[in-house]
């Protein structure tokens, strides 16, 4: 990753951020850089990880009114996530009461078998994985204890049938705090407009493969497929946009908390050949936090050398930082996504999947549709940011 560089404070603000139980930063070294003390805070907030400040920086007293700022931002965040993760804890009990398991996905499942500290897990929603053969029966539950069916862009109508074929509904719930919480029920793990269907693996072999948390009937993502599932999601974002930056902590964490089989996980991310994506979710985080990542991993998953110096100098050019400002025209954000496709032939079956796919998805069977179809799914990922 020589293509990247970056200012000295950016990599100081982003060693605060690295995990706090292994990274080598310590409170002093933000006062010998002698820090502005509002851009501290300024780039925190545009950064969306303000709350981890306020949690590594507790020690720092010398920034009146900005420290203050920082630890209530932190306490203020730990309230509403730990309500968001007893809605969780309450959501799978009712679930496994109709012998139905739930997974926690990204953050959810990071905040709640992972890292210690909610106030340091920032998350806009609940993102669970149930089977596809459980999902209407988990719909039902989901609106028999209060939530509200209804997709947060106006693009998507709240129905069932289509959001079934696209991977996930969503809901919302008003919490004792008055906030709105979203809530997002998945049968696909990643459910990206241009993922291919066959570059997930199924809700099946992960829930086959997932382990308990102790306390809760909420289930985690096997290391690995925990690993691989951020690294896709990460990539879905284009590692840069909103959330952005923030998510290349959730791949900082998973690697220094769980303990990766790495043979099993290249292996995993070859047979789903998603190597140039995974490549930059996982060498992003090894460049900005120092993320043990081994070498020989990223050599193994590293793209030609003309590709990683393209995709590189496209994100160095739109920003890696600040993912609330605007990275990629329409036509510019549907060519770098094809820059992350392994070779021309996954592109080729990302835009056109085969026929018995494509039937299924749309639902319907006389195969002199097909063309029609096709110009659907099309227009829906060159225009629409919804699951086509």
């Amino acid at each position: 990753m020589a293509y990247f560089k970056f200012y000295d404070t950016d990599l100081l603000m982003c060693s605060i951020v690295a995990d706090k139980e292994s990274n080598k930063f310590s409170p002093s070294d933000v006062l010998k850089a002698e820090i502005n003390p509002s851009e501290l805070l300024s780039w925190g907030e545009r950064n969306q990880v303000s709350t981890i400040f306020g949690h590594n920086l507790e020690e720092v007293k010398e920034f009146p009114g900005v420290s203050e700022i920082l630890c209530q931002n932190h306490e203020d965040l730990k309230i509403r996530i730990t309500y968001y993760l007893e809605e969780l804890d309450n959501i799978a009990q009712y679930l496994k009461q109709e012998g139905i398991s739930l997974i926690a996905l990204k953050n959810a499942g990071i905040a709640r078998g992972i890292y210690p500290c909610p106030g340091c897990c920032p998350m806009g929603d609940l993102d669970v994985l149930v089977e596809r053969r459980h999902f209407r029966r988990a719909h039902a539950i989901l609106l028999a204890h209060g939530y509200n069916f209804e997709f947060r862009s106006p693009l998507e109508e709240a129905e069932l049938d289509a959001a079934e074929q696209g991977g996930g509904a969503e809901y919302w719930k008003l919490l004792p705090s008055g906030e709105k919480m979203w809530f997002e029920l998945q049968w696909r793990p990643v459910a990206g407009r241009w993922i291919r269907p066959d570059q997930e693996p199924s809700a099946e072999e992960l829930m086959a493969r997932s382990i308990p948390i102790e306390g809760t009937a909420v289930r985690l993502l096997a290391p690995e497929d925990n690993l691989l599932q951020v690294a896709l999601h990460t990539a879905k974002h284009s590692y840069v946009r909103a959330p952005g930056f923030r998510l290349h902590t959730d791949v900082d964490r998973i690697v220094r908390r769980q303990v990766i089989d790495w043979n099993l996980f290249v292996k995993r991310v070859k047979a789903l050949q998603v190597k140039t994506a995974v490549y930059f979710s996982l060498a992003l985080p090894k460049l900005l936090f120092d993320t043990p990542i081994p070498d020989d991993v990223l050599d193994q998953l590293r793209p030609p050398a003309w590709k990683e110096r393209l995709i590189s100098r496209w994100l160095q050019k739109v920003g890696i930082f600040n993912p609330d400002k605007p990275k990629f025209g329409r036509l510019e954000f549907i060519l770098f996504t094809a820059m992350l496709y392994d070779d021309a032939g996954g592109l080729w079956r990302g835009i056109f999947p085969d026929s018995a796919w494509m039937q299924k998805h749309y639902g319907f069977t006389n195969k002199l549709l097909l063309p029609l179809y096709h110009g659907r799914r099309i227009a829906n990922l060159a225009f629409r940011r919804i699951s086509s």
